[in-house]
């Protein structure tokens, strides 16, 4: 799958839902580590965070499931926490127009920002 370059436009949109959540989800597994063996047809772990990698072997959906992405929230050193706000002015969503999806793809927005801070993409 190619994936688009992490930069503010890409976190942009996927905030404003441009980007569909199967690329959302990739995005994050390529940072996290994951890597997908076109060979074997299965997912290589070995570049994975060891606390990723022992409670996901493979790649969860932060997208449709609610556990990795509290793990991903966890994640974020709380110095960026808000970087979405504070980097890019993102003011979140208004009230009734968002639900469990839009908050999981904020976190993944979120997150992906702050890897762009900690290794100065």
């Amino acid at each position: 799958m190619e994936l688009p370059p992490l930069n503010t436009d890409t976190i942009w949109a996927i905030l404003k839902q441009e980007i569909d959540d199967t690329t959302v989800n990739n995005l994050v597994w390529y940072y996290l580590g994951y890597r997908y063996d076109e060979s074997t047809n299965k997912w290589d772990a070995s570049n994975v965070s060891e606390e990723w990698r022992t409670e996901y072997p493979e790649p969860p959906d932060f997208i449709a499931n609610r556990p990795p992405t509290v793990k991903l929230t966890r994640s974020i050193p709380q110095e960026n926490k808000q970087i979405a706000k504070e980097q890019l002015g993102f003011k979140g969503y208004k009230i009734g127009e968002f639900g469990p999806r839009e908050t999981r793809r904020a976190t993944a927005a979120n997150w992906l920002l702050s890897y762009m801070k900690i290794n100065q993409l």
